[in-house]
């Protein structure tokens, strides 16, 4: 079964990308099989395979997880369709919104 995930990241460092889709196999580890980076003048980077050259293959935290930010308070994400994901991959241009509204706290 695949999991998409829009991935928020508030005060993104300047050149990172504030909003991370994932497309994940969560019958495979929760391993990622395409990713996409979305950069503040909403330009995008498709990543195909995200493991190419990294030391330690890690899985992809549940939206639950990122949540309840165990992997940091910065980090905010939500469950999107397929169709938004593919639609982005396609256009490789994200017209929504940049910023979640973090919970009213910011």
């Amino acid at each position: 079964m695949t999991e998409y995930i829009k991935l928020f990241w508030k005060d993104a460092p300047e050149g990172e990308p504030p909003i991370i889709l994932y497309e994940v196999d969560t019958e495979n580890e929760r391993l990622a099989l395409r990713s996409i980076d979305i950069f503040a003048d909403r330009h995008t980077k498709n990543i195909a395979d995200l493991y190419d050259g990294v030391i330690e293959i890690m899985p992809i935290p549940t939206v639950e997880e990122f949540n309840t930010h165990i992997w940091g308070e910065e980090f905010y994400a939500c469950i999107i369709e397929q169709a938004e994901f593919e639609a982005i991959w396609e256009r490789r241009f994200y017209d929504g919104v940049l910023r979640e509204r973090w919970n009213n706290n910011g």
